[in-house]
């Protein structure tokens, strides 16, 4: 049978020396390929010259989109909270109510309702326009209250500020009914 040698079945690789050559290539050429690959891949990405170059490009990236800017001229905001009346001993508590309320009522109005009711957005009626609460002065106080307090169309309930107390949101609605008489 070996004299029966087929030369087609037999391999390329006839020596030592050729079978060391095609396994050192099998590794290298892999190697070299993807190498070459990977340098095509990056060679169109520039990189900035020096490190301050580079500093200056992540600080434009990182700059805030706007700026706050305070004037100094400007009138203090309002107080959140209503300063608080001292009353005398003696003196009936219903007299010092109402000038108590109606800072308060101002108050809540100045940091709860002005945003809406001073331009009539979504249809509130605007402070002072005596037509406009017309209509609704008819339903009474205590109904404007209950409207304010539970929200009504695109008013929220509490004018969207929901840490106001039911007292709060009525003395609010007592000072815009107060400057729509």
């Amino acid at each position: 049978m070996s004299d029966n040698h087929i030369p087609e079945h037999s391999s390329p690789i006839k020596t030592p020396r050729q079978l060391a050559i095609v396994v050192v290539l099998a590794f290298i050429l892999p190697v070299v390929i993807i190498v070459m690959l990977a340098q095509i891949a990056t060679s169109g990405k520039s990189r900035p010259a020096d490190s301050a170059a580079a500093e200056e490009a992540v600080a434009k990236r990182l700059k805030p989109a706007g700026e706050v800017v305070v004037d100094p001229n400007a009138p203090p905001p309002a107080p959140a909270e209503p300063v608080a009346v001292a009353v005398a001993p003696g003196a009936a508590p219903a007299a010092a109510a109402p000038a108590g309320d109606a800072g308060k009522g101002k108050s809540v109005y100045d940091t709860s309702c002005a945003a809406c009711h001073t331009a009539g957005v979504a249809g509130a009626p605007k402070t002072g326009d005596k037509a406009a609460w017309a209509a609704r002065l008819k339903t009474g106080n205590s109904a404007l209250v209950a409207a304010a307090i539970k929200g009504k169309g695109a008013m929220p309930p509490k004018g969207g500020n929901m840490s106001l107390s039911d007292d709060d949101v009525k003395a609010a609605v007592e000072y815009m009914v107060s400057t729509a008489k």
